[in-house]
């Protein structure tokens, strides 16, 4: 479920640029970001005006991705291209496996305490390495984050946008 009017996603940025001829650093931010990269794909900016660049050559690097765009020939082009974002058609997303959900779908919802008390709603999803946190905004406005974790977030109902929490004392205050 994603937001109202949004059908592209976030699959990539620009880090900098890499070398001399055109080369660009590029964080790719899901899950499959490997099968995104690859020679011949064209990726689309999420500029008001976007534009489309091809790519000619992929190779990974620390973690992130080194791209050689048809587009780019040198390293003045490639540093404008710092910060720019690739985004990829909604209904493209990789299948999500039981027990996961996108970021978008956790927005919005309730959160109560497993005895029923709302705690708040989901205000956005942190990415994290180790784990993902919610940043949970309570009835009067203070924000939180709760690891999420099957411990701390029993359970998640998205159909019904109901999320359960079990919080030590004192984690929202």
């Amino acid at each position: 479920m994603a937001p109202e009017g949004q059908d592209r996603i976030l699959a990539g940025y620009v880090r900098r640029a890499h070398g001399i001829h055109g080369d660009v650093v590029v964080r790719g931010t899901l899950q499959d970001s490997a099968d995104r990269f690859f020679e011949g794909a064209v990726l689309l900016t999420n500029e008001d005006a976007p534009r489309e660049f091809e790519i000619t050559g992929v190779r990974g690097h620390q973690g992130d991705y080194i791209i050689t765009f048809n587009e780019i020939a040198d390293r003045n082009s490639a540093e404008a291209l710092r910060g720019i974002q690739f985004t990829i058609d909604i209904a493209d997303r990789r299948q999500l496996d039981s027990g996961e959900w996108w970021p978008e779908d956790l927005d919005g919802c309730d959160v109560y305490s497993k005895d029923g008390t709302l705690v708040g709603i989901v205000a956005s999803v942190i990415a994290g390495a180790a784990q993902d946190r919610i940043v949970v905004e309570t009835p009067d406005g203070a924000k939180g984050e709760v690891p999420f974790v099957s411990e701390l977030v029993p359970e998640v109902d998205v159909e019904n946008r109901r999320i359960v929490v079990d919080l030590p004392e004192g984690l929202l205050e």
